[in-house]
């Protein structure tokens, strides 16, 4: 393909992703995918443009705005703008003139395209939400969640992200595993709070290493690696993964339990619980039960009532912390949207519960930063639910990944991971213990409810 016939593709690309509810990379991958005719190197580069786009969208409408108000606010405008910022006389020079790329300027984007190629408007001008590439509503949201730390934070989003990779110990173990991606060119770093990961930089198709083939290894980000630990999944537990989607912690608690005991895998989307069967043939796993629901309250959960050591709820969420992965996720939610999240997660909450055996534990999760999301649904459930206990973290982590050496992050009751702070994609982790009944009666005596 010809360079201009790249940037038509990327055009085309970022259309399909602003019409399409799903994940911005999957929206991509099926478009690459039908269009065989574009080869790697090409879908290298076409990658590269969505995701740069992507990822300063903000900055490049209020660019765009300061020089040309009237332009509409769309794929082609912010694609040509790029690349006028960029200073790419040459690429802009083809516009128009090959039958491959895009259409030629109107007379208001050629003006707009040289006055960003002359002149760019200065950030340090630009309100606070464009120059941390954000909607105004978050921004306001994590500084008063976090003050003076919602800066770093969102600055740390804008970046990409390397690719993590969470091994399967029943079939490789780091070292070799790093060995081998080596002969293949790639050098992976130890994550440095999961035991169980590598980090690669260079970003490459890794579907098609015979590693991959074989089980060894999963792509899986440090954070979520460390939330499936914390569950404390052990050899012949019950655990249910209340919110299993594709799989990604229901096979990485696998691993911890060697095949021996049950994972009850539930979603409400066949299509996910579909991959995850697919993986679960990759790495070799069986005591996975991958089960589809209509719903949190789905009837055929009445029989499994009181009967698991551990459930994992791994929430649906606003996925702010994943915006290094999917810089889209920026504008997919407002504040109403997160409401009702917010809601939905308090049910879905409330619902898993039930399945909790007395002494069992209910570990909440999500790839988070808000707080509305996380500490208040936790506060929500606890303040209906006196016969669950929050767990202070270090002592999960302790009793869960102290045996690896690996120090625990935090000091409060709950884990916050943060990609400026730990590298990782944002994640949030509660552990509440449900109390045993002889517990909760001592505890109402000495009350004075006894």
């Amino acid at each position: 393909m010809t360079p201009a016939a790249r940037l038509a593709a990327a055009i085309e690309a970022l259309v399909a992703i602003d019409g399409d509810r799903r994940p911005a990379d999957r929206v991509l991958n099926a478009f690459l995918r039908g269009r065989r005719y574009i080869g790697a190197k090409d879908r290298h580069a076409i990658s590269g443009r969505v995701y740069a786009v992507l990822r300063q969208r903000t900055r490049l409408d209020w660019m765009i705005t300061q020089k040309a108000a009237a332009i509409p606010l769309d794929a082609r405008g912010r694609v040509l703008a790029s690349v006028a910022l960029e200073g790419d006389t040459a690429m802009l020079a083809q516009i128009g003139t090959d039958r491959h790329g895009p259409p030629a300027f109107s007379h208001l984007e050629a003006d707009m395209v040289a006055a960003l190629a002359a002149a760019p408007p200065a950030m340090a001008a630009a309100p606070a939400h464009v120059r941390l590439e954000a909607p105004a509503w978050m921004v306001a949201c994590l500084e008063e969640d976090l003050g003076a730390g919602a800066a770093p934070l969102l600055a740390a989003m804008t970046e990409s992200a390397a690719m993590d990779l969470r091994i399967n110990p029943a079939r490789a173990d780091r070292a070799a595993l790093r060995a081998v991606l080596a002969d293949q060119g790639m050098t992976a770093e130890l994550t440095p709070l999961s035991p169980y990961g590598l980090r690669v930089r260079e970003r490459r198709p890794i579907d098609g290493l015979p590693a991959f083939k074989d089980g060894q290894f999963e792509v899986q980000d440090e954070g979520s690696q460390v939330a499936a630990a914390l569950v404390g999944a052990r050899p012949g537990m019950q655990i249910c993964d209340f919110c299993a989607g594709a799989g990604g912690k229901s096979l990485a608690m696998a691993a911890s339990m060697g095949n021996r005991g049950r994972i009850l895998a539930l979603d409400t989307s066949a299509a996910r619980l579909k991959r995850l069967g697919q993986r679960l043939k990759r790495a070799g796993h069986d005591n996975i039960e991958p089960r589809h629901i209509a719903h949190e309250r789905d009837r055929s959960l009445k029989r499994a009532k009181g009967k698991f050591d551990r459930v994992l709820v791994d929430a649906p969420c606003s996925g702010t912390g994943t915006w290094r992965r999917n810089p889209d996720a920026r504008w997919r939610y407002g504040p109403d949207e997160v409401a009702e999240i917010c809601e939905l997660q308090n049910a879905i909450l409330a619902a898993a519960a039930r399945l909790v055996k007395p002494g069992g534990r209910l570990v909440y999760v999500t790839c988070s930063v808000l707080r509305t999301e996380n500490e208040d649904v936790v506060a929500a459930f606890q303040a209906g639910h006196a016969d669950f206990a929050l767990m202070p973290m270090p002592a999960v982590w302790t009793e869960t990944l102290g045996a690896e050496g690996v120090p625990c992050p935090v000091s409060g009751p709950v884990l916050h991971l943060r990609p400026d702070r730990h590298g990782t994609d944002g994640f949030f982790v509660a552990v509440l213990e449900r109390r045993e009944a002889d517990t909760l009666a001592n505890n109402a005596e000495a009350a004075g409810y006894g």
